[in-house]
């Protein structure tokens, strides 16, 4: 007992206990929480401003092309004011307001022109027109719109050209307007027709060869063409006229007008007839009904801006669209699209004089804001009784109305008639097309321009530039992430992984111009040998397979296992070298020595040097990095287990890859396929410098493209803020926005749905 106790007694002292809360330890676990809360905080303020701004920017572009979808809005300035000067004016024919909106101009029935305040309250100044004596004023006719231009039908058989013009000045820098009437072809009135007989309808036309008049009197009709020749070194001015000869109608005419490039002129004779006469030769291109409903009658007749569309009004309130476009025994006038105001008839077609729009007023003073490219229907609004006559100014935002010897001014209001569903998205029939069609043409060198403004084409180009970029790079992208990921040995996927991911580094704006300036001629003078290499490099690498598996096992075995795929390089090389080498030749045997030429002519495929295979190539080239790393990260995760799992049940590699591997790697698979997609489907650069920019439809793999993208980098620097096609540019981004949208989230919908059902494996 004395040996025990002394034992105990000397025994080695107990383990101290460690101290968990010591202050130190106290204030680094306090540290920590805090890093904590903070690392938790800035990812979730982080995550949720990303949303934020997502969410921001897509209610910016919502806001941006909201305004073009809206009508048009009529509002009066003042009350209408009833001078006391407008009662000694004779019977209004025309009415006309400065561009400044500051001057209007009144013509009435006895040759009087009287220039007045568009606000009604006072005159300017009275001119008298040097009418014949004895004669009176039987017809009006005008020029094309925004030309100013008028031409006055005298009872004797003459007429009268004259225009009105307006001066802006700053003295005293207050700006000020100075009206006056010009007679281009001289204050004589020209005789048309040698009888004397009254001229019931005029017409008039100023071209670069000179001035074209037309007349009726009754069933004929007179046409005359003036050559003004001036002398530049005495200034004297000479004309020199010629009289075309034309058949006589059978019916009164109505209404008469003539193409600006004074090849037809139009004579509205009967209810609802039109003939057409071809100018150059003198004779009748044909007779044409106006109106499909018997009971109607034309009551207007007013050509658009840029005089190739006739806007036909009836006695029940519809108005039709009519131009000349090739049939199929020639040119024919055709009916394009149809509008309806209201029930009375219309007296007065006013089109705009810088956009291919129109107003239109009934007999009930009902008044109608249209486009006619947009097939749209702005506005329908009652703004006076019986017999107004109306004034549009020149920018289309000021309406002068008068009626019952009042004046009534109105500010318009209508910033996008141009934009309509049909317009974005239908085929549209444009002036002088011969059928309506898909067309992107936002800008042109000439005023008259019908903006073309289809965003059709260009998501045609950005879906067929995405497909042929995803044709080359979906396969290759998915096998090699496949073959690096379950058949490479692990040291040589530690090579090829990072060296594949590094293409990602490359700019596209380095891969649009090597694609622009190397690849696209390249291509053009190898086609066969591009297309002989896309036949034989899998036919190749097939062979080298077959000639690798009947070499003897020893020389096999030699090749560690998994670096087998390094051994097609030099494979891959030779038919690269062998197919490109062979162009030429087969170029001469097959082809008559130009591919390009061969396709084009035998064929009729018609070939761009800058076309979709170019832009397949290089943003295939430019998605296969996204792609290849989802897809291998995903395939390498796959479970080990449930391969040797696989392997150990007596699976051979190839079905456990095809039943285990890729099932369980599906969703991934999938995900870096949208992806890829979405790549393709946002690039600007390439799609920028390879393709041409050409906004046509076809899928013809030859032809160039235009993309929704590349359209907004090249067109917004140029655009208009706040204007139309500033706003269908927006339109676009949103597109692309709700496109990229609606692909992620049915991705993510499949791949859940993918995920679950594998989940099991």
């Amino acid at each position: 007992m004395t040996d025990m106790a002394k034992d105990l007694t000397t025994a080695a002292p107990p383990t101290p206990r460690l101290d968990f809360n010591t202050p130190a330890l106290q204030r680094k676990r306090r540290r920590r929480a805090l890093q904590d809360r903070l690392a938790r905080w800035y990812v979730t303020v982080g995550g949720l401003a990303v949303l934020g701004a997502i969410t921001l920017i897509f209610f910016y572009l919502i806001q941006v092309v909201l305004p073009m979808f809206q009508g048009a809005e009529l509002s009066a300035r003042g009350e209408p004011q009833r001078p006391a000067w407008l009662a000694e004016q004779g019977k209004a024919l025309l009415m006309a307001v400065e561009e400044q909106n500051q001057v209007a101009m009144r013509l009435d029935a006895r040759g009087q022109v009287l220039f007045f305040e568009a606000a009604g309250e006072k005159p300017l100044g009275q001119v008298a027109l040097p009418i014949p004596a004895g004669a009176e004023i039987v017809s009006l006719g005008r020029d094309l719109p925004g030309s100013n231009r008028l031409v006055l039908g005298f009872s004797n058989g003459q007429a009268l050209v004259f225009g009105h013009s307006y001066q802006v000045t700053y003295p005293g820098n207050v700006k000020t307007v100075t009206p006056r009437i010009d007679y281009p072809f001289g204050e004589a009135p020209i005789p048309l027709d040698p009888q004397g007989r009254p001229l019931h309808r005029v017409a008039m036309n100023v071209g670069s060869e000179g001035l074209l008049l037309a007349a009726s009197t009754g069933n004929q009709v007179l046409a005359l063409e003036l050559s003004r020749e001036e002398n530049l070194m005495t200034g004297e001015v000479t004309l020199s006229e010629r009289r075309l000869e034309l058949p006589q109608l059978a019916e009164p005419v109505k209404a008469l007008l003539i193409d600006p490039r004074q090849l037809w002129l139009y004579v509205i004779n009967g209810r609802s007839s039109a003939d057409v006469f071809d100018l150059r030769r003198q004779e009748l291109n044909g007779r044409y009904k106006l109106l499909a409903d018997p009971q109607a009658e034309v009551t207007e007749v007013t050509a658009l801006l840029g005089g190739l569309s006739l806007m036909v009004g009836d006695s029940k309130g519809g108005i039709e669209q009519w131009f000349m476009a090739r049939g199929e025994t020639g040119p024919e006038l055709k009916h394009v699209r149809g509008f309806q105001l209201a029930g009375s008839p219309i007296v007065q077609i006013l089109p705009e004089e810088r956009r291919k729009g129109f107003l239109a007023l009934d007999a009930a003073g009902n008044l109608g804001v249209f486009h006619s490219t947009a097939h749209r229907t702005l506005l329908v609004e009652p703004v006076a009784g019986a017999g107004a006559l109306a004034a549009l100014s020149p920018r289309a935002d000021r309406l002068l109305l008068e009626s019952a010897g009042r004046l009534q001014s109105f500010a318009l209001d209508n910033p996008h008639p141009e934009v309509s569903w049909s317009a974005l998205w239908g085929k549209v029939w444009y002036e002088s097309y011969d059928e309506p069609q898909y067309v992107w043409q936002s800008t042109s060198a000439n005023t008259d321009f019908e903006p073309k403004l289809s965003l059709a084409p260009l998501t045609f180009g950005t879906l067929k530039a995405a497909f042929y970029a995803m044709l080359l790079a979906a396969p290759m992208a998915i096998c090699a992430a496949i073959y690096t990921a379950y058949f490479m040995a692990p040291a040589m996927r530690t090579k090829i992984k990072p060296v594949i991911e590094l293409m990602e580094a490359l700019p596209t704006v380095i891969l649009g111009f090597f694609a622009g300036l190397f690849l696209a001629p390249y291509v053009e003078s190898h086609l066969p040998g591009i297309f002989s290499l896309l036949l034989l490099t899998p036919l190749g690498i097939l062979a080298a397979a077959y000639g690798w598996s009947r070499l003897p096992e020893r020389i096999r075995l030699r090749v560690p296992d998994g670096w087998e795929a390094a051994l097609l390089i030099p494979v891959i090389l030779v038919v690269g070298a062998f197919a490109l080498g062979m162009s030429g030749h087969l170029e001469n045997w097959f082809f008559g020595g130009d591919m390009r030429l061969w396709l084009t002519n035998d064929l009729g495929i018609k070939f761009d040097q800058r076309n979709a295979l170019v832009v397949g190539l290089a943003m295939g080239f430019a998605v296969i990095p996204n792609i290849f790393s989802i897809a291998e990260d995903a395939v390498f995760s796959v479970p080990k287990s449930l391969t040797l799992g696989s392997l150990a049940l007596g699976a051979t590699p190839w079905q456990t890859l095809t039943r285990v591997v890729i099932l369980t790697a599906s969703p991934g698979i999938f995900s870096a396929l949208m992806i890829g997609l979405g790549r393709a489907v946002g690039e600007t650069m390439i799609v920028l410098m390879a393709t041409g920019n050409t906004p046509i439809m076809d899928v013809n793999v030859f032809e160039g493209l235009r993309t929704l993208a590349a359209n907004v980098a090249v067109e917004m620097p140029e655009s208009e803020v706040g204007s139309s096609h500033y706003r269908v540019l927006f339109l676009s981004a949103l597109v692309l926005l709700m496109f990229t949208f609606v692909m992620n989230t049915a991705a993510e919908l499949i791949r859940t749905r993918l995920r679950k059902k594998y989940a099991s494996l």
